[in-house]
């Protein structure tokens, strides 16, 4: 059974943020979570962790930002405890041709995906190696190892995150700390709905079992990575994606 602990999700307004966000709190955890825009979205994923009986705390907060990470994680800790599960999910997209995109478009994808998960990833981890206890999940995509077209930005950001976590497990293992990488595939989110029941179509018959996700799929995965029965999975990567990146 696993113990009740204090988790912090970033990017939880919404989607596989909510999800995950929710499934820990079913798990017994104390949730706290931080969000960009969407403060609507935010009261509602507060709302469904509070639902589920479990305390929770939303937290606006930009993870490109290190002064603004800092002050998420000070709430928390005041309010839920010391975090001893961290997960990255915080993550946007501006695509374009890797020919016409600009440097604006390159460095704040990168900014988010990636360096926003450095940055939650080193203000979380003394508090774990002091408490020899530490369950750090990345949230990448099947994008990250496949590519996309006109998505050369993301792409590097989501792959990027498989090496900060392999660096990241092996350098904290010893500390009894755990870091891994889930990458979803295709999941049935408001913008992929927002692409039409066309494009959510074609997507599908790429996928071998020939349909989309679900953002609860996904976070039962993540779920059991930050869970104490994971305590022997580190380093790894998790694929959520009906098959579809299989082999690559």
């Amino acid at each position: 059974m696993t113990t009740s602990r204090c988790a912090f999700v970033t990017g939880a307004s919404r989607g596989i943020g909510r999800a995950v966000a929710v499934a820990l709190a079913r798990a017994g955890h104390r949730v706290g979570f931080c969000w960009g825009h969407d403060a609507d979205g935010a009261a509602a994923t507060l709302a469904a962790v509070e639902a589920v009986g479990a305390s929770g705390l939303s937290v606006p907060a930009a993870v490109e930002d290190p002064a603004q990470v800092d002050a998420a994680f000070a709430r928390v800790e005041e309010e839920l405890g010391p975090v001893e599960v961290l997960v990255n999910n915080a993550g946007i997209t501006r695509d374009a041709p890797v020919a016409r995109m600009s440097d604006a478009q390159w460095r704040t994808v990168l900014d988010v995906d990636l360096t926003g998960a450095f940055h939650t990833i080193r203000r979380a981890v003394p508090n774990m190696m002091r408490a020899r206890f530490g369950r750090i999940v990345n949230v990448s995509s099947v994008g990250g190892h496949l590519g996309g077209p006109g998505q050369a930005n993301y792409s590097a950001a989501k792959a990027g995150l498989l090496g900060l976590s392999r660096s990241v497990a092996r350098e904290l293992g010893p500390r009894g700390i755990t870091c891994n990488v889930v990458a979803p595939g295709p999941i049935v989110t408001a913008m992929t709905e927002a692409m039409g029941s066309d494009w959510m179509a074609s997507v599908a018959q790429a996928v071998p079992l020939r349909r989309l996700g679900s953002p609860e799929e996904c976070a039962a995965v993540v779920a059991f990575l930050c869970s104490d029965e994971a305590g022997f999975v580190t380093g790894a990567l998790v694929p959520v994606d009906g098959g579809l990146g299989m082999g690559a």
